[in-house]
């Protein structure tokens, strides 16, 4: 895809969900493109290999979430693959603090080289295990935001964001089409751990028939100190 074409498309579906961006995010976001398609031919980072589907699946998807982030808030993405939602969120978010954890060290060495390709400031890639890391009091209840895409069934992936989220502070879940047993499932983990629904955001991605559910909630007491537990057990054993 030539680089117009890109820019014309990109822009047009951001103009969906209400984002503008400029000549330099475009390009940007146009590179990031470009080196998601390149190492993935050397690791698999994405199924999604159409460039058509890369922008609405990767990069509008991403971006959903950013009418819940405010100025200069703090963001933990994680599970993040590829880099999503946290880059395309960085691109048009510049004024926010972004940590990329994801546990296999060969995504974690694409994401440094992306972030330094497009010239990226106040973001890492971290590798790492989610339930180690929020364990670790750098990073534990540190964030206003944590949030995943695609990366586990709600009750699990709770006990992966919760510990890192400040008191009062969101994570926000983006989930697929069907959503409501999951949350269903997921009210024990969110007593447990201290959390409740402020909403649940369901929306069609831009000019598709894709189905989306963004579950936002908040955080009303300190995580216990037992949570998270130790790597593979909420997956193997969530909460319920």
């Amino acid at each position: 895809m030539e680089y117009k074409e890109f820019e014309k498309i990109l822009c047009d579906k951001l103009k969906e969900i209400d984002i503008t961006i400029n000549k330099v995010q475009v390009e940007q976001f146009f590179n990031y493109m470009k080196l998601l398609l390149e190492w993935n031919e050397k690791i698999n980072l994405t199924a999604i290999t159409d460039e058509n589907e890369i922008i609405i699946k990767h990069f509008v998807d991403s971006l959903t979430i950013c009418k819940y982030l405010k100025d200069e808030e703090s963001l933990i993405d994680v599970g993040t693959g590829a880099g999503f939602p946290g880059i395309p969120i960085k691109i048009v978010r510049p004024d926010m603090e972004i940590v990329l954890l994801d546990s296999l060290n060969k995504r974690v060495k694409f994401l440094e080289e992306v972030i330094q390709k497009l010239k990226l400031k106040n973001i890492t890639a971290l590798h790492g295990r989610a339930e180690e890391v929020g364990r670790n009091p750098k990073y534990r209840e540190k964030f206003d935001v944590a949030t995943s895409r695609a990366v586990a069934n709600l009750s699990v992936l709770l006990e992966y964001l919760v510990p890192f989220v400040k008191l009062s502070k969101a994570c926000i879940c983006m989930k697929g089409s069907e959503i409501e047993e999951e949350v269903d499932n997921a009210k024990k983990a969110m007593d447990v751990l201290g959390v409740s629904v402020e909403k649940i955001d369901s929306f069609v991605l831009p000019k598709t028939d894709m189905k989306r559910n963004l579950v936002i909630l908040k955080k009303g007491k300190i995580t216990p100190n037992k949570y998270p537990r130790k790597a593979g057990t909420p997956a193997k054993d969530p909460i319920r």
